[in-house]
């Protein structure tokens, strides 16, 4: 009942995940959600997170950035990034997956979605089998109400952690030391 809500693998950031090893397993496609997976809400993007989407092409990777956010927003965080991109998403309908895969022109099988909400990023992915990672949230110093969605998650992640064969099913893909 809970397995629509278990992610392929979980990540404590995009910065932990070993991109070269998701390539060497044939995927060709990354599937990246913006607010609170690569950045804080509303933030532009940073040169960390560029200069992980220009190693991402250098790799071979087609990127798209799928989101709920409108094209001003799109606009602001893609300044210094080359790639696809749909906005106004209505995530986790499975229509936006199936529209970011058929944009990157790759098989669903050969792409990976990134998200931090399992509700939308995780549940929206699973709805058409395509594998994922869910990341943790980008935190911001200070903050302490997390909403109540985010509660929720943490509970469906402690059974999901417990399932062993719904767990690092994309593989080793996280960099040593670095699984939250």
């Amino acid at each position: 009942m809970l397995e629509k809500y278990y992610p392929y693998e979980y990540a404590k950031n995009v910065f932990v995940i070993d991109y070269k090893k998701l390539y060497e397993q044939g995927y060709r496609g990354l599937i990246f959600d913006i607010d609170n997976t690569l950045v804080h809400h509303g933030e532009p993007s940073t040169e960390r997170v560029d200069k992980l989407f220009a190693y991402l092409r250098r790799l071979g990777f087609k990127t798209l950035l799928l989101t709920n956010n409108d094209d001003e927003r799109v606009q602001l965080f893609i300044k210094n990034i080359d790639t696809e991109y749909i906005c106004d998403a209505d995530k986790p309908s499975p229509k936006a997956y199936l529209a970011a895969i058929e944009k990157l022109g790759l098989p669903k099988e050969k792409c990976v979605s990134l998200g931090d909400q399992m509700f939308i990023d995780v549940i929206g992915a699973n709805g058409v089998g395509l594998p994922n990672i869910l990341v943790h949230y980008v935190e911001v110093p200070g903050e302490k109400w997390l909403g109540f969605k985010r509660y929720l998650e943490m509970a469906v992640l402690f059974i999901y952690r417990r399932r062993k064969k719904y767990t690092h099913r994309l593989g080793n893909i996280i960099k040593r030391g670095k699984r939250k």
